[in-house]
């Protein structure tokens, strides 16, 4: 196990290049299983989530060739499926929650699947009802491994229909969308998800070949086809890095500058963290973050407490909602934050209120906090990192804090951020990792 010893209170001053969106990359990395054509992939970050979907393509059969740092070709032309009943592909497969994308392209291309139970983050119930449930819509048998902790689907005879998601899942939509692309057809999906990372992956399934139409909607009409060819496909910049670092430069009072953020993709982010006081200069594409002393949050227009809550796109992301909530502590004025998507992800709260924040924590789902104005800064304590995006916030608020801290257990956040040590160093942080 790693930890990160920080020695808080430094400004940084420069340009930070963004990685390429983790969450984009788990789904497109699965795509490729829907073709038996070289795909490549470029601006693919090097983080352990997304090393590890690698390595299970790799373990059934897919040809990985790294052409450059962050670019990759994929050809899966000779997939072994007697792996995926391996205790080996069990484990791998079980770590990462991002595998249950393998599920729709395997369903689709092979019309069978097989995964374990997918791991991922401790933020809470995570259904994979959606997912499920719409696969047999289109014709798939499920069933279920108690012992083994698996799901199992056959389907000889997929066949588009209509469907009205419960739930606007991400990874729900995703899969849906690539186990229906061979489905005899029309299958018309409400409800879906519209996320980039969704926008994305329609834009390179259908540089495949496939028929998506509605695509960046909430309703999705794919066309069964009956072959896709290869393609090249380059990553959306990271949206939760870019939240981080605006968060970040706020907090330690830091200049920074993200250069090609594709400003567009990012909806209301931007927008969330100016209601918190933090500036942001939008040019050619860039962001600059100039740095601040204090940052002021807004009320709403009556009068009453500013509540940032998260939501479905194009609402603010669930997963910028610890920056947030870390970035509020050192502001000016008082906060409601709503994590309404995950019962688990504010209990990181009281490592922060042990640094000297003000919090209170309603419930498992909100936290109110009032801003000190810089008047009394956190100060350095030793915590462990309890999920990503959790580890970034406690890595912020150590950044900015009295002190030198400690963070345990930063495999979590090598989970998500590529080198983040490393590439905060490079403009003025002061972060060792301890091994």
């Amino acid at each position: 196990m790693s930890s990160f010893r920080i020695i808080g209170g430094k400004r940084l001053k420069g340009e930070i290049q963004v990685q390429g969106a983790k969450n984009e990359a788990l789904q497109v990395i699965c795509a490729v299983l829907l073709t038996d054509e070289p795909v490549v992939i470029e601006n693919i970050p090097d983080i352990r989530d997304v090393n590890n979907l690698i390595s299970i393509l790799e373990f059934i059969g897919c040809k990985v060739l790294k052409i450059a740092d962050g670019t990759y070709s994929f050809q899966c032309d000779d997939i072994d499926l007697d792996k995926i009943y391996s205790d080996k592909y069990r484990r791998m497969a079980a770590s990462l929650r991002g595998s249950i994308m393998l599920t729709g392209p395997m369903l689709a291309r092979f019309r069978t699947a097989h995964i374990p139970m997918p791991g991922g983050d401790k933020i809470g119930r995570r259904r994979l009802d959606t997912h499920f449930n719409s696969f047999v819509k289109i014709g798939a048998e499920f069933s279920y491994d108690e012992s083994g902790k698996a799901y199992d689907l056959q389907g000889k005879n997929l066949t588009g229909t209509y469907m009205l998601l419960d739930e606007s899942s991400v990874t729900g939509t995703a899969n849906i969308i690539m186990a229906s692309v061979f489905a005899q057809g029309e299958t018309t999906i409400f409800n879906a998800a519209c996320e980039p990372y969704i926008l994305q992956l329609c834009r390179m399934l259908t540089n495949m070949g496939a028929k998506i139409d509605g695509i960046g909607s909430n309703l999705l009409t794919i066309h069964g086809v009956e072959k896709l060819h290869g393609c090249r496909h380059r990553l959306l910049p990271d949206m939760i890095e870019i939240g981080s670092f605006i968060g970040m430069a706020a907090m330690t009072r830091s200049e920074i500058m993200m250069k090609n953020v594709h400003y567009k993709e990012l909806g209301i982010i931007p927008e969330v963290f100016s209601r918190l006081g933090i500036k942001i200069i939008h040019a050619n594409d860039d962001i600059l973050i100039p740095g601040q002393d204090i940052y002021e949050i807004e009320k709403f227009m009556d009068g009453s407490i500013m509540t940032i809550a998260d939501a479905p796109w194009p609402g603010f992301t669930p997963d910028l909602i610890s920056i947030a909530l870390v970035v509020a502590t050192q502001a000016k004025g008082s906060v409601l934050i709503h994590q309404k998507m995950f019962e688990s992800r504010l209990f990181f709260v009281d490592k922060l209120i042990d640094m000297g924040a003000q919090i209170i924590l309603c419930d498992p789902h909100r936290a109110t906090v009032i801003g000190n104005e810089r008047k009394y800064k956190l100060k350095g304590i030793r915590m462990a990192s309890p999920d990503i995006r959790a580890g970034v916030a406690l890595l912020i608020a150590a950044m900015s804090a009295d002190g030198v801290s400690i963070i345990d257990n930063i495999e979590q956040i090598d989970r998500g951020y590529e080198r983040i040590d490393e590439r905060l160093n490079a403009i003025g942080a002061d972060i060792e990792r301890i091994n």
